[in-house]
Formats: C-alpha cells, sequence, structure tokens
C-alpha cells in the first residue's frame, strides 16, 4: 500500500486532511479531522454516497474525536474498478486495513444507512478494532424496507438525468421538496452504473444472508441505533427490533428522515456524543 499526497481542505472552518491509500484491489479515498490523540471514530457512508454526506457533521465530532471518513470502493472519489468484490464483507475488511494503516486500534464506527451493514460487518470480522457501533437510518433487514413509488425507482438511463437524481434522492428526507446538496448528486453522477447497481444488490444481500440484529446480538457491543422518525425508505418502527441486541439504545428523531446528519446535524450528534464519550477508547 502506498499513500498519495495529503490533500487539505477547508470544511466547517477546520483544516481536513485528506489523501487516497492505495490498497491492493483499489485505491480507498480517506479524510481526517480532529486531535490525533482524542478517541477514533469512523464514519461509513450509505449507498451512491460519499464522505461528503458527512461535512456538516463532523465539526460537531472532531472537537473531541478523531474522526475518520472513506470513500468506499465504487464511491466518490475511491476507485472503481468492474473486476473487484463489492460484498460487504469485502467493504468492511478495507475500511480495517485503513484504520490499521492509520494505526488506529481502537474505533467507535458510525454507519448511515447500508454504511451501518459495512460497519456491522467490520465488527464480525475485526473485533479487537471495533469498540461500538452507531447506526443511523440502517434498516435492520429487508422486511423494513419501504418499496419506492415508480417515480423513484431507479434510473431508466446512465448516467441519470438531473430530474431522476433529484426524484431518487428525494426519498432520502422527510420533506418533499428538500434539495439534496448538489455536491451529492455530482457523486452518484461519477459512479459507473455496474458499481452504483453492484453496491446496491450487495446490501440486499447481506440483508437476505441474515438480519442485522441477529448479527449483532451475538457480537456483544454496546449500540446506539438512531433513525429519523419520518423515514420514507425504511420503517422507522423497525429501529425496535435492535432492541433484540442485549443494551441497545435506539433514539427517534421526529421531524427527520433518512438523512439526520444532513437534514439536522445538531439533533443527530448529541446522542451519538453522549454514546461516545461512554464508550469511546482514550488514546494513551
Amino acid at each position: 500500500m502506498t499513500v498519495s499526497d495529503s490533500d487539505p481542505y477547508v470544511n466547517g472552518g477546520q483544516a481536513t486532511e485528506s489523501w487516497s491509500l492505495l490498497l491492493d484491489d483499489g485505491d480507498i479515498y480517506v479524510c481526517q479531522d480532529g486531535p490525533r490523540e482524542a478517541p477514533a471514530l469512523l464514519l461509513i457512508h450509505g449507498s451512491a454516497s460519499s464522505t461528503r454526506s458527512w461535512d456538516r457533521f463532523v465539526p460537531l465530532l472532531s472537537g473531541s474525536h478523531r474522526v475518520i471518513r472513506l470513500d468506499l470502493l465504487g464511491h466518490g472519489r475511491s476507485g472503481k474498478p468492474a473486476d473487484r468484490s463489492y460484498a460487504i464483507p469485502d467493504q468492511a475488511r478495507r475500511a480495517g486495513v485503513v484504520l490499521d494503516r492509520l494505526g488506529v486500534e481502537h474505533a467507535v464506527v458510525v454507519g448511515h444507512s447500508s454504511g451501518g451493514a459495512v460497519a456491522t460487518a467490520l465488527a464480525e470480522e475485526r473485533p479487537d478494532l471495533v469498540t461500538a457501533l452507531v447506526l443511523i437510518n440502517t434498516g435492520p433487514s429487508l422486511d423494513a424496507f419501504i418499496a419506492p413509488d415508480s417515480a423513484a425507482a431507479g434510473p431508466t438511463q446512465w448516467p441519470p438525468t438531473d430530474e431522476q437524481l433529484r426524484r431518487l434522492a428525494s426519498t432520502g428526507f422527510s420533506r418533499a421538496g428538500y434539495q439534496a446538496p448538489e455536491e451529492l448528486l455530482d457523486e452518484v453522477r461519477a459512479m459507473t452504473h455496474h458499481t452504483c447497481t453492484t453496491t446496491m444488490r450487495a446490501t440486499r444481500s447481506y440483508l437476505e444472508q441474515r438480519a442485522l440484529p441477529d448479527r449483532l446480538r451475538v457480537l456483544g457491543k454496546p449500540l446506539l441505533v438512531i433513525f429519523g422518525e419520518d423515514d420514507r425508505r425504511w420503517r422507522s418502527s423497525s429501529a425496535y427490533d435492535y432492541r433484540a441486541v442485549p443494551g441497545a439504545q435506539v433514539e427517534l428523531l421526529p421531524g427527520l428522515g433518512h438523512s439526520p446528519v444532513l437534514e439536522d446535524p445538531p439533533r443527530t450528534a448529541g446522542p451519538l456524543l453522549a454514546f461516545t464519550a461512554i464508550h469511546a477508547v482514550r488514546v494513551d
């Protein structure tokens, strides 16, 4: 593995360090904020998204945490090879390699939407590395999925038209007319048809094999589940399925939808920070 030149940029008034890690099976784009000696938080985005989905969220966390974000293979500024696996366990393995290369020995892992499946797989594969999990609007099983209407079911061409993209993005928020950030729509445009469809099928396959609460119940990891109560992609009542995990905390956020980290970052960060204050591991 080699590392490209660091590429700092400003996010919320603070400098973010970013670079690409050259792994054996693809380049992974990584961002890092906050003190390096602070407890580590790994943020994993959902399908057809990227590190940019956390831009407004990170400044609320980086005062007290070392915040690490990555673009999963096939997404954002990471590689998009056509001949590599996009299965959830393989995405999790790459995330683990990233933390290893950064010298992180323990991290609280936060996943949004299908990123929560990757977070779960990482905890399954690397229980030594993951100290606790936070799942944000991650459907526990396919039974909780809300089938989209035909207008938002999927693009009929590739790349999608601007109108198709906006229809697809609309269910990610609690109210009609909410404008998805243009930079996130650009990330979808930058995907290939193969990476978009294959990564979405990978999430479905992982949930078909075993529901997330069943996977998490045997791991013994502290778990916080945050769910926008007006989610239009997953039934918000399904958040309570995670109570099958001993000690799991469930927080429903009224008035927010599938993407609370975008709709109301401070309200989403509140329960997360209270949770990490207890479960994050500090660096000696």
